[in-house]
């Protein structure tokens, strides 16, 4: 029985969590979220955790192949692979959605799922704000577009979130499998959660509430969606469609000013995918995945395969 190999693991989460640390400096230094550079160290934030993967691979772990560790050549079955892929995009979604619908019927998340009245409005203080006229066509139709939208999303931001994907579901998470996958699911989203602190500290992603509540629930949302995010990974054998599930999350993030009331005000501690209520569907699919053995990583695809089990050579 192979055991987690502890030695590795705590390096590289040292080492994502001061690279992240390094990358945010400047906005700390700065003007924190209101600094003109923030998307670009936003973006370097994002690459920490591969840094950290491969160093931790190249000088402390010394796999037989990194890429293939880290799953970034694993492309067969294609038939699988393609399916996967296709449930990295369209899963996180639903899910972004089904938040929504949930944190309506909660009271927690003002929607407008008819008139799209929120929505109607920001076009008109955008189009304003630039002073052009609002688009001529039907609200429907605008919304529609939204779809289109996500997806060219998705696909773009699965390259900076492949620089996170590489760290949490490439690296970590397979090596902490010997846990079990309830425990391997829950300290893999943790440590991803806390990883965020640098900029949730700032008011990142929760503005109306001290930081370190902030930093709490960004370990939740982390631990459910990282849950997702590990399936697809596991039974794959592949980090491209967890890379692009998360790019599709991040994507999905403007929904819910899409469907929002004109007027309304929500926290985001309470709705969308980063609030409580959101995370109760993706929390019982994980559930589900794990008690029907869905988190067994695919043939020939485990860490295991490539290490010895602890105590020999």
């Amino acid at each position: 029985m192979t055991a987690v190999k502890w030695r590795p693991v705590i390096v590289f989460v040292l080492l994502a969590y001061a690279l992240a640390w390094l990358a945010a400096l400047p906005l700390w230094l700065g003007d924190g979220l209101r600094e003109p550079l923030f998307p670009l160290y936003a973006v370097l934030m994002m690459a920490t955790p591969a840094v950290a993967a491969l160093a931790t691979s190249r000088f402390v772990d010394r796999p037989p192949s990194i890429p293939r560790e880290l799953g970034l050549v694993q492309f067969r079955p294609a038939g699988r692979f393609v399916l996967f892929l296709a449930a990295g995009l369209v899963l996180p979604v639903l899910l972004a959605l089904a938040a929504l619908a949930i944190g309506a019927l909660l009271g927690v998340y003002p929607a407008d799922f008819v008139d799209f009245s929120g929505y109607r409005l920001l076009l008109a203080q955008q189009s304003q704000a630039v002073g052009l006229a609002v688009p001529d066509l039907p609200i429907g139709v605008l919304v529609a577009a939204q779809s289109i939208n996500i997806a060219l999303a998705a696909v773009i931001n699965t390259i900076p979130a492949l620089g996170e994907e590489l760290g949490w579901r490439g690296w970590l998470l397979p090596r902490l499998m010997p846990l079990g996958a309830p425990a391997a699911v829950v300290v893999s989203g943790v440590v991803w959660g806390a990883w965020h602190a640098p900029l949730i500290l700032l008011g990142y992603n929760y503005p109306d509430g001290p930081g370190w509540l902030g930093v709490l629930a960004m370990c939740g949302m982390c631990t459910v969606f990282g849950g997702v995010f590990g399936w697809l990974r596991l039974r794959s054998g592949s980090v491209w469609p967890a890379a692009l599930a998360h790019g599709a999350l991040n994507a999905s993030a403007g929904l819910m000013f899409l469907f929002v009331a004109a007027g309304g005000q929500f926290s985001t501690f309470h709705a969308s995918v980063l609030g409580w209520s959101g995370w109760i569907v993706p929390l019982l699919l994980v559930a589900g995945l794990i008690a029907t053995g869905q988190f067994r990583p695919a043939a020939s695809h485990t860490v295991a395969a490539a290490y010895p089990p602890a105590g020999k050579p």
